[in-house]
């Protein structure tokens, strides 16, 4: 049974949400974890294999799989019958793998400099500027609800993650805020924060 390392109300929060929507719950084992905190709580937790002490990680037998978008990618494809990923050979495939590398490797940056008040011509040479970023999400959103057409998936639970969590940084663009609102009132991500608003 694949194993999640996880810790309450952190990043790997997302990845209860994905596993919460696609109804696999009793498929997956979650080990709550500690971690260092940005506040100095917490601390590295010698139950927790990633090797950085962080969440999320997914475990499988002898795989492991670390960073959210390679897990989000990794559980949608070995329980395709949820729904919430593009198997291979699906037509959105490339653009559904694209959004998740989107986010990972340049959008939570993005927004972690921004929120840090760090700029440099070499980081928007790098990725580009938060209100790129946001241009970007503009445009996909531009006639459709969700980044992929019609239909909720996986990659709009990831990118919509950070303004749950980070409601300053909430654009101004009316669309944006139209979806992630969308986003949020998944009946998911509503039982999830539930539970770690509890804990």
């Amino acid at each position: 049974m694949p194993t999640l390392y996880h810790a309450p109300n952190s990043r790997s929060t997302s990845i209860l949400v994905l596993i919460e929507e696609m109804g696999i719950a009793d498929r997956i084992d979650v080990i709550d974890v500690t971690v260092a905190r940005q506040d100095g709580s917490g601390g590295p937790d010698p139950r927790n294999p990633h090797p950085e002490g962080k969440v999320p990680y997914l475990t499988d037998g002898e795989d492991h799989v670390r960073e959210r978008g390679a897990i989000v990618a990794y559980l949608t494809d070995k329980f395709p019958e949820a729904g919430l990923g593009r198997p291979v050979g699906h037509p959105q495939r490339g653009a559904y793998l694209s959004w998740l590398f989107y986010y990972q490797g340049v959008m939570e940056p993005v927004l972690v400099l921004d929120w840090a008040k760090i700029d440099h011509p070499v980081l928007h040479a790098t990725f580009c500027d938060l209100q790129a970023a946001i241009a970007r999400l503009s445009e996909a959103l531009d006639g459709q609800p969700y980044l992929l057409g019609d239909e909720y998936s996986a990659v709009d639970l990831l990118l919509s993650s950070p303004f749950h969590w980070l409601p300053d940084a909430m654009p101004k663009d009316l669309s944006i805020q139209a979806w992630v609102k969308r986003c949020a009132n998944r009946p998911a991500l509503k039982a999830v924060t539930e539970r770690e608003g509890a804990k």
